[in-house]
C-alpha cells in the first residue's frame, strides 16, 4: 500500500486540528503561500520545518514519521515493543495499573485493539 502524498497529509492533520492554512502559517512563521505550495506539492519542505509544522499541529511520533517519508526524509523516532528493554519502564507502569484493578478484571491493548496483558485471575 502506497503511503499518501506530504500534502495530503498535513491537510488532513490541519483539519483534524481545525486549522486554516493562515492560522498554520502565522503559528508556524511561515508565509501562507510557502504552506500552499508544500501542500499542493511546488515545494519540498525541510526536516526542520517539517517538525516546526508537525509540532504546531501536535502530530503523534508515528505520524511524524509518515511525514518525514513522504517528503523523502528518514524517521525520526523509532518503534519498539511493549517487551523490549528499552520499555521496561514503559511496562513497569502498565503493570502497576493493571495491579491497581485487582481483584477486579482489566487488560491493556494496543492501538489495533490486540491485547497486551491483562490482570491475573484471583482464585477465591
Amino acid at each position: 500500500m502506497q503511503p499518501a502524498p506530504l500534502g495530503a497529509q498535513l491537510r488532513e492533520w490541519r483539519s483534524r486540528r481545525r486549522m486554516s492554512q493562515m492560522d498554520l502559517a502565522l503559528d508556524t512563521d511561515i508565509s501562507t503561500r510557502h504552506l500552499s505550495f508544500i501542500e499542493t506539492g511546488r515545494s519540498k519542505p525541510s526536516a526542520q520545518m517539517l517538525q516546526r509544522i508537525a509540532d504546531c499541529l501536535e502530530v503523534p511520533h508515528r505520524a511524524r514519521n509518515a511525514l518525514l517519508l513522504a517528503a523523502g526524509y528518514a524517521p525520526d523516532y523509532q518503534e519498539r515493543p511493549l517487551d523490549s528493554p528499552e520499555m521496561a519502564g514503559v511496562r513497569a507502569i502498565v503493570d502497576h495499573v493493571l495491579k491497581g484493578h485487582e481483584p477486579y478484571p482489566a487488560l491493556a491493548v494496543d492501538r489495533h485493539w490486540n491485547m497486551i496483558t491483562r490482570t491475573r485471575r484471583s482464585r477465591s
